[in-house]
Parts: C-alpha cells; sequence; structure tokens
C-alpha cells in the first residue's frame, strides 16, 4: 500500500489542489513509534512538500512520546527550507510546533504563560495559512488546538464552535471527517459548564457519525460520554444500562476499560450499594475481573 500512496499523494499537491495529504493510514496515534516507521518507510519514496510533511509528523511522533525537546529539534531542522515550501507543508510545520509547546500530551505544569504564547503564535499562523491556501481540514485542526491554549470550558466551547461551524460549512471530506471529533468537544465543553441537556445532544450526534464510520473503540468511546452525561442528568437507570453494556463489550473483547468500572462504582455508590460500588472500585485499581 505504501509504495503507491506517496506518489499519489505528490501528484495531488504538485497539481495544487486544496486537498491535504491523507496520512491517516500511516498513523496509530496510540503507538506513534511504530507510525514514525511507517512515516521513514513512507519518505523513501517521496519528494518535495511530500517529504517536508513526513517530516513534521516524525516530530508530531516525539510529541505523542513526550519529548518536546527532540521533536522542536526536529521541526528546527525544517525550518531553513520553510520559505520555500507550499501552504500545506508550512500548515503542518505551525501544527506541529505548536503543539510541541501545547498538546493533550503536555502536563498541566508545562503549558506557562511563555509556551501558551508559543503554541499560540504557531496555531494562528496555521490557521492563517490554511484559510489562505482553502485547506478546511487543516484549519479545523488548527482551529481545535487553541482549546489547548485556552483551558476554560467557556473558552473550548468557542474553539469547539468555531470548528463545527467551519465542517458544517465545507464540501471538503477532510473538514467533514472532523464533526465527530469537534461534536465530541463541544459537548465536553458543555458538560463542564453544567449544560448537560446540550451536551448530551451533542454526544449523541457524535455517536451517531462514530457508529456510522464504524470503528468500534470510537464508538465505544462515544457510548461512555452519552452514559457519562446521562449520569449527570440523573437518568441513572439508563447511564447504568449503558455502563453495564460497555463492561460486557470491553470484557469480550478482552480490553476492559477503568473509566467504566469508575462510572460504574460512582453510579452504584449513589444507589447506596456499597458493596457493587466496591467491586467496581477494586476492578479500576486492579484492572481484574
Amino acid at each position: 500500500m505504501r509504495s503507491t500512496l506517496v506518489p499519489s499523494l505528490i501528484l495531488a499537491l504538485s497539481a495544487g489542489a486544496a486537498q491535504a495529504l491523507d496520512l491517516a493510514p500511516l498513523w496509530d496515534f496510540s503507538q506513534p513509534a511504530a507510525s514514525e516507521q511507517r512515516l521513514r518507510a513512507a519518505l523513501a519514496t517521496a519528494q518535495g512538500d511530500a517529504a517536508f510533511i513526513l517530516r513534521t509528523q516524525f516530530a508530531r511522533s516525539w510529541g505523542l512520546r513526550r519529548d518536546f525537546a527532540k521533536a522542536r529539534a526536529l521541526l528546527a531542522e525544517l525550518q531553513p527550507a520553510l520559505t520555500g515550501a507550499g501552504p500545506e507543508a508550512r500548515v503542518r510545520y505551525h501544527l506541529e510546533l505548536g503543539r510541541s509547546h501545547a498538546s493533550a500530551t503536555h502536563p498541566p505544569e508545562a503549558l506557562t504563560d511563555d509556551a501558551r504564547r508559543q503554541a499560540r503564535a504557531a496555531f494562528q499562523t496555521a490557521l492563517d495559512t490554511a484559510r489562505g491556501a482553502g485547506l478546511d481540514g487543516l484549519a479545523i485542526d488548527a482551529i481545535h488546538m487553541f482549546a489547548f491554549v485556552d483551558t476554560a470550558p467557556a473558552q473550548q466551547l468557542h474553539w469547539a464552535q468555531q470548528a463545527l461551524a467551519l465542517s458544517l460549512s465545507s464540501t471538503q471530506p477532510e473538514a467533514q471527517r472532523w464533526q465527530a471529533s469537534i461534536r465530541n468537544n463541544l459537548g465536553h465543553a458543555l458538560h463542564q459548564l453544567g449544560r448537560f441537556e446540550e451536551a448530551l445532544a451533542q454526544f449523541q450526534q457524535a455517536l451517531a457519525l462514530r457508529q456510522r464510520a464504524g470503528k468500534p473503540q470510537a464508538v465505544h468511546q462515544a457510548r461512555w460520554m452519552v452514559a457519562w452525561t446521562l449520569r449527570a442528568l440523573q437518568r441513572s437507570d439508563e447511564a447504568l444500562q449503558m455502563q453495564l453494556a460497555l463492561e460486557r463489550e470491553a470484557d469480550a473483547a478482552g480490553a476492559p476499560d477503568p473509566y467504566v468500572f469508575e462510572e460504574l462504582e460512582t453510579l452504584y455508590r449513589e444507589r447506596g450499594d456499597s458493596a457493587r460500588a466496591a467491586h467496581y472500585a477494586q476492578r479500576r485499581r486492579q484492572g481484574v475481573r
């Protein structure tokens, strides 16, 4: 598959189409080291902007491994070629530069004022460049990254709304594919603000989109978000049934989920069933049946 992937992507870039490289076949974000090996294999046949873009993803893989200094060092090696790169390459460079300062993998203490400032500047450059080039999917990526700089729920809600508006208005598949993730983020911000009915509506729409895409782990997580919010709405019977179903399915797949155990512990404790609550507390701590 890799032998045919990169040449076709290079052709798309040289044609000047407002279409981003499809890096998804090379990425498994839960296994960044293995992903880096696939990216390096693809680099063997890549040229020009495609090669530049693949190298930016090496930096991303190191950021996912929390080696942010190495990520920035890799990007520094690319910086001299930045002025001659095309818009997508420049967007991806600035996205990864921003992610090296603020991302989901950064611990809270790493988000200093200086780190936020540098991340914001990089994400803004990425966003402006993506918008100018009509790269809607990458523009959404940049917008959603601002939520890792502006971490108050009201700010995260703002950025999720901006991203959703672009996803809904775009005709580009790369932008439309973001909708499930954005609705999840929107639901989370609404949940944090105590706007549980609105959060539930977003999580239910995200679940429907995940089910349509047919990725079991993403569906599992989306169902958990719905059940989590049902508990917040004091619809505990529904929440309990959903979490028990998730427990059964995860156990059957050989992948017990501690977040499910945590919710089941809370639900049974709220019901006054201390024995069942203790059972799930034990499962959560030990990861065993």
